[in-house]
């Protein structure tokens, strides 16, 4: 992000900074670029899916739709042996029913269908789809909890390049002008056009990219970890009155479930209270073939009954129905608007209909409640249209960063050499220590990572003075 520099003295301080700023580009700038794309495909996902499967999407109004238990019928038997583990409700008036299935095999599909007709439009592999495969690849780079471990790295040294760079780009006093720094000199030509424009993309974008970047880490899991431990030490965070009070509990939610609000997925699950006789739970249910022990129990009330609780607490579509997993599974129901204060999580026992926890925004802590409306933000629901634009801006400017910074560096570099920047004299590094603190505690992963690469940039840049001295 830096500009010219031609004019500044070259301090310890800001040789160390351009140092790791310069090494950090190189390495992180891959990763960066693929949760750049894939965030920004993924912000359009609704218009992308509607573009590519219409027919699965919309259909024609009717009158009154059909029973949900219908539509789940209809599904089930347009592939035997599928278990329905969600429905997704409506949006609109004229959307289709999404019935997500769990197949013999272990693979799931999701199934669309007309809720005024219980007719089956055609089934989808959501992870073939392009938005399936931006949001697996954004995620995790489709490795699970190592690849989350990997982005979330990648994102924290993002964020340290985005400070960083700033640092580096920030006139010296007295050389403050609109060109070269507030606005890129194109017609400069060669590297000094190059410098400009990636050090005025990224002034202009840093503040969106550190939103971008802090917004999204809370689903990280060692960072969105400690983010939980730490909001329910203090008491901002989901409400400890919640937590488990007179209702058996099995696993998380995340667990149980695997999708859910931010604020709730970590959460402990209610369990319901099987009858008498019932056989005893399989405590792996939640593992098999991604959909668990999702077949209804004898005495289970069925979807039918469980949409009319919701219907009798005020819960109406659009909603997300779980259904209910293992003999001590729950129905499990939120609401996930645009804006977060209509976010609504219910819980109802599988067996007597009873609602077991009903938690809304508003039962929220203010960090929780952050969190949530910065998700919102983050995914360009908020505000419609105009939340999407602002949030493509930044993923522009990262890849515009990552393509123009190594651009640099190529094409300033000697053949056949790094060229990386000289670096300072160990005697004069003490702000290293600090800076390390402090990253440290901002961002674990980057961090550590830190150490590990001043010991390794220590012991080559010794042995090569050592060289250089024979």
């Amino acid at each position: 992000m830096s500009t010219s520099t031609a004019a500044k003295p070259y301090g310890p301080l800001y040789r160390l900074v351009w140092r790791w700023h310069f090494y950090a580009g190189l390495a992180v700038a891959p990763f960066l670029v693929i949760l750049a794309v894939t965030g920004a495909i993924y912000l359009f996902n609704d218009e992308i899916n509607d573009l590519s499967y219409p027919g699965l999407r919309f259909v024609a109004r009717g009158s009154e739709p059909v029973a949900l238990g219908q539509v789940v019928t209809a599904a089930e038997a347009r592939l035997p042996g599928a278990v329905t583990t969600r429905v997704d409700t409506p949006s609109a008036s004229d959307r289709s029913v999404q019935v997500y299935l769990a197949l013999p095999d272990g693979s799931s599909l999701q199934a669309f269908v007309d809720p005024y007709t219980g007719t089956v439009l055609g089934t989808l592999d959501y992870r073939r789809t392009l938005v399936g495969f931006a949001d697996k690849v954004h995620g995790s780079l489709m490795l699970g909890d190592a690849g989350n471990a990997v982005l979330e790295l990648m994102a924290s040294w993002g964020a340290v390049l985005t400070v960083t760079g700033l640092y580096l780009w920030w006139p010296a006093a007295g050389r403050w002008r609109v060109r070269g720094v507030l606005w890129p000199r194109l017609t400069a030509g060669g590297r000094a056009a190059l410098r400009d424009l990636h050090g005025v993309t990224g002034f202009w974008t840093a503040l969106l990219i550190l939103f971008l970047i802090l917004t999204g880490l809370p689903w990280a899991n060692l960072w969105g970890g400690r983010l939980v431990s730490l909001m329910e030490t203090v008491g901002i965070g989901y409400p400890a009155s919640y937590r488990g009070v007179n209702v058996p509990t099995s696993q998380t939610v995340k667990q149980a479930v695997g999708e859910a609000p931010w604020t709730v997925e970590r959460t402990d699950m209610p369990a319901s209270t099987p009858p008498a006789g019932t056989p005893a739970a399989d405590p792996h249910a939640h593992h098999h073939g991604g959909g668990g022990m999702v077949a209804s129990m004898a005495g289970a009330i069925g979807i039918d009954r469980a949409a009319a609780v919701l219907a009798s607490q005020g819960m109406a579509a659009p909603y997300r129905l779980f259904m209910p997993r293992g003999t001590q599974g729950v129905y499990f129901a939120f609401t996930y608007p645009d804006r977060p204060q209509g976010q609504r999580t219910l819980y109802i026992d599988q067996y007597s209909g009873r609602v077991l926890r009903d938690v809304g925004f508003a039962d929220y802590g203010w960090g929780a409640q952050a969190v949530e409306l910065g998700v919102q933000l983050h995914l360009g629901n908020y505000f419609g249209r105009a939340n999407q634009i602002v949030m493509l801006i930044p993923c522009l400017g990262i890849v515009l960063l990552c393509v123009t910074g190594p651009w640099m560096w190529w094409k300033r570099r000697p053949a056949g050499k790094l060229a990386a920047p000289v670096a300072p004299h160990p005697a004069r590094l003490r702000p290293l220590a600090l800076i390390t603190l402090v990253l440290s505690a901002l961002f674990p992963l980057a961090g550590g990572s830190l150490l590990l690469v001043l010991a390794g940039d220590r012991a080559v840049t010794g042995v090569l003075g050592r060289r250089a001295v024979r």
